[in-house]
């Protein structure tokens, strides 16, 4: 199924900027590849974090990171979403496993990460917690775009599950935001939905985000995300996955407070395509066809070729996009070191090449 494209406003060279039709979905296709489970907070909803004297917790090394994404490339990824904890290099221990690799910082181990992914065709998008200005800048050329989930402006005295985790502060989450818009970086952001928030602190957060794109122009997509319980953890018990209802109330909340150039988007691993459709949602995220939901392990990824059978029943297309929308691509807002990945990878119109 083929899509229409208002041209009016279509540019005479290079790229052309292009107004979709409002039965067109996108998504980006990635791999996701945790770079390490060791973490300074102590998030109560996390399933993710290991201690760092746990067998369990790791460092990626370089040549496992390789492999995963020549993976991705064969079953043509363009996007390589590097997650990890936040500032891990505070425990001793893991600075020592760090240290074995040739690097003194996460960061500059990041960029080495990030300088593979280009090398096997991917392009990065890291999220990787609170960073300062100068860490944002040093890991800025070798990403087309970067993000961290504000989850919630609440307090942290009123979000107990955020008791023990610093880095959980509002005001350094904004801070990120902030000096991301300040380097033009495209970003991602996003709200954490069921984790003892009101729906104050819901439009709160909404505002903020959308003072920060007033003013500097640079969130590309704000990810509404359901907090999902996990079966094999349960260290906050007294959370409970927000309903059906409670998310589309969201989502018409974050429709009406955010800019219209803002896509609002939702995973559709934890509430099913058909009811994200439904409620207006056009942007799905980052599907893999490679690799799980590490923060969600239990929530798999739908087969994209599921998801293109589903939208096609309802008259909707899928369309495929990189990591950095359009309107970035035209702005050349990319970092330097993916310039030419994204000319090769990218349409005239910002999207993926077929």
């Amino acid at each position: 199924m083929k899509f229409k494209v208002d041209r009016s406003n279509l540019k005479r060279k290079g790229f052309k900027k292009i107004n979709l039709p409002e039965n067109i979905v996108t998504y980006s296709r990635n791999v996701f590849l945790p770079v390490t489970n060791v973490c300074r907070n102590d998030c109560k909803y996390c399933g993710f974090k290991r201690s760092v004297e746990s067998t369990e917790s790791y460092l990626m090394s370089e040549s496992d990171a390789r492999k995963i994404l020549r993976d991705g490339a064969k079953a043509g990824c363009s996007e390589a979403m590097f997650a990890l904890g936040e500032y891990p290099e505070e425990n001793e221990i893991f600075r020592k496993k760090l240290a074995e690799t040739g690097y003194e910082t996460t960061v500059d181990y990041l960029c080495r990460l990030c300088e593979i992914a280009i090398e096997e065709a991917l392009l990065p998008h890291t999220n990787a917690g609170i960073l300062t200005y100068e860490e944002l800048k040093k890991l800025k050329p070798y990403n087309a775009s970067m993000g961290l989930m504000l989850e919630t402006t609440a307090p942290v005295k009123r979000i107990k599950a955020h008791e023990f985790s610093p880095g959980k502060d509002p005001a350094l989450r904004l801070s990120v935001l902030e000096n991301a818009g300040k380097l033009k970086i495209p970003f991602t952001t996003g709200l954490l939905i069921g984790i003892g928030e009101t729906k104050k602190d819901r439009i709160r957060s909404l505002k903020e985000i959308r003072r920060i794109h007033k003013k500097y122009g640079n969130i590309q997509e704000v990810i509404l995300q359901n907090y999902t319980p996990q079966s094999t953890f349960s260290g906050c018990s007294g959370l409970k996955s927000p309903s059906k209802k409670e998310m589309i109330e969201v989502f018409k909340l974050a429709k009406k407070i955010l800019p219209k150039n803002i896509q609002i988007q939702m995973p559709p691993n934890l509430i099913d395509i058909n009811t994200l459709i439904n409620m207006g949602v056009r942007d799905l995220g980052g599907v893999s066809p490679v690799t799980i939901d590490h923060i969600n392990p239990e929530s798999d990824w739908p087969e994209i070729a599921s998801m293109e059978a589903e939208l096609k029943s309802k008259n909707m297309i899928l369309k495929e996009r990189l990591p950095i929308y359009p309107e970035y691509v035209f702005k050349k807002m990319y970092g330097k070191k993916t310039e030419s990945l994204i000319k090769e990878l990218s349409d005239e119109y910002g999207y993926r090449s077929s």
